[in-house]
């Protein structure tokens, strides 16, 4: 079956979500060939740490899980498989959070970087911290697939949970927003909690006595460093596909030089209004792509060359040194001479 791949700037997660998913599928005699099937994925490709694949191919492979009549139990295994250590820099700025409350705080934060199928969104209230998934990967138009997701995303957060903890911490009832399954006996076994069906929304509930827990792993140091890589991770996965990435590559191509939106509209065959509209429709804006330009130039500049302070406010456009300094203090918490030790 021909396949064409993603664009390179939709792939950006490491495969270990499809690995996963492939190696229980093996375990119920499912060839990893048929399980990639359509993917753009190979079997060599998923112990190569140097590829990157797209949510979509990952998607592609849950759908191939459920056409091939997979095990009912087939999300629920593979939930349990992706600890926090197979995300790389998300995960282990997780787990050294200071608290669990800190935990799922960043977990929103730094969602986009954690091969996301589905939004998350988190609330806490006097007795309980309740995370709602509100779309539920609507986009999808198997009843089958989307549940499918959801049971593995509801796995996840428990596994997820217990290694940030370290040590069983189940959440005290799970809600779903769509009829009982035939399999429904397995949920509990699972989620390890009172399971509830045909409910209002997809809602996972925890005891909010458990927010001022610390992690096992929990340091300040490291939380701090490996949230500053979270945080350039997530400008760059912000800039790198749809509309966004146009204009960030647009404007990467030509540094030193920052035309306005009207121009830029215009070399992508648009106007302002349409580009406008579509960075908006994509959580972004044009300013915020600007600074997240000008903030990765300054970091390279400062890094990589002995020009003095002045030099690289002039060179990213900036009026005088004073107001880059009061730029890269928003943008980094952080003073030139911090960044250049």
């Amino acid at each position: 079956m021909a396949t064409l791949r993603p664009p390179l700037n939709e792939r950006m997660f490491a495969p270990y979500k499809i690995a996963a998913l492939v190696e229980v599928l093996a375990e119920q005699g499912i060839a990893p060939e048929d399980s990639l099937s359509g993917s753009g994925v190979t079997v060599a490709e998923l112990q190569d740490a140097s590829v990157l694949t797209s949510v979509g191919q990952y998607a592609s492979v849950c759908r191939n899980a459920v056409s091939l009549g997979c095990e009912p139990a087939t999300p629920f295994k593979v939930g349990r498989k992706l600890h926090l250590s197979a995300y790389g820099m998300y995960g282990y700025a997780l787990m050294s959070c200071l608290s669990l409350r800190d935990y799922f705080k960043l977990g929103v934060k730094y969602h986009r970087l954690a091969t996301p199928t589905v939004a998350i969104e988190w609330t806490e209230y006097p007795d309980r911290m309740v995370w709602t998934f509100p779309d539920a990967f609507t986009s999808s138009p198997s009843r089958e697939l989307r549940e499918f997701i959801i049971e593995q995303q509801y796995t996840q957060h428990v596994t997820h949970l217990q290694d940030v903890a370290g040590g069983v911490c189940p959440p005290v009832k799970a809600c779903f927003s769509y009829p009982a399954p035939v399999h429904a006996d397995i949920y509990a076994e699972y989620l390890g909690c009172e399971c509830l069906f045909d409910q209002e929304q997809c809602e996972l509930i925890y005891d909010s006595a458990i927010l001022e827990r610390k992690p096992q792993l929990a340091h300040p140091l490291t939380t701090t460093l490996l949230q500053e890589t979270c945080d350039r991770l997530i400008g760059q996965a912000k800039t790198s596909s749809g509309v966004s990435g146009e204009v960030y590559q647009s404007l990467m191509a030509t540094p030193g030089s920052f035309p306005d939106m009207e121009s830029v509209a215009k070399s992508m065959h648009l106007t302002s209004r349409t580009l406008r509209r579509r960075l908006d429709e994509e959580g972004s804006s044009f300013q915020a792509i600007v600074d997240d330009v000008k903030r990765s130039l300054a970091l390279e500049y400062l890094k990589t060359t002995k020009m003095s302070t002045e030099d690289v406010a002039m060179l990213l456009g900036f009026s005088d040194a004073a107001n880059f300094r009061r730029a890269l203090k928003r943008w980094t918490g952080k003073g030139a001479e911090e960044l250049r030790r």
